[in-house]
């Protein structure tokens, strides 16, 4: 077996398990109960099933110019999943679309007016 080979079959079980992990995100968001649980399906299996598309992509097609453009997807991903997901969040518990008994700590409560949506002092 040549390397060339062993990269292609790297890169096709890398696609899949990515895939894989894409599909797990899709159906988390479908089936879970509530929106804070759906917004973790939607981002950590979702950005890990992208790290593993964009290395299994890097194995078998092996073009430096690939390689640029999918760094820079996955950079962008990295950077961007964890902040929209942090705003959804802040955004959903002010307008009281979260479900408080479901969670094991409740640090916004003294920071946030159940009745306004914001800051009791602000």
């Amino acid at each position: 077996m040549t390397a060339s080979e062993v990269l292609d079959l790297a890169g096709a079980a890398s696609l899949l398990l990515g895939a894989l992990f894409s599909l797990v995100a899709a159906i988390g968001i479908v089936r879970l109960p509530d929106l804070l649980t759906r917004m973790h399906a939607a981002t950590k299996p979702q950005v890990l099933g992208l790290l593993l598309v964009a290395l299994g992509l890097t194995l078998v097609l092996r073009d430096w110019s690939a390689v640029a453009v999918l760094a820079l997807v996955v950079f962008a991903q990295f950077t961007t999943a964890p902040v929209a997901a942090h705003m959804v969040g802040r955004a959903s518990y002010r307008a009281g679309q979260v479900h408080t008994d479901l969670l094991d700590a409740d640090e916004l409560t003294d920071a946030v007016d159940p009745d306004t949506g914001y800051r009791p002092n602000g």
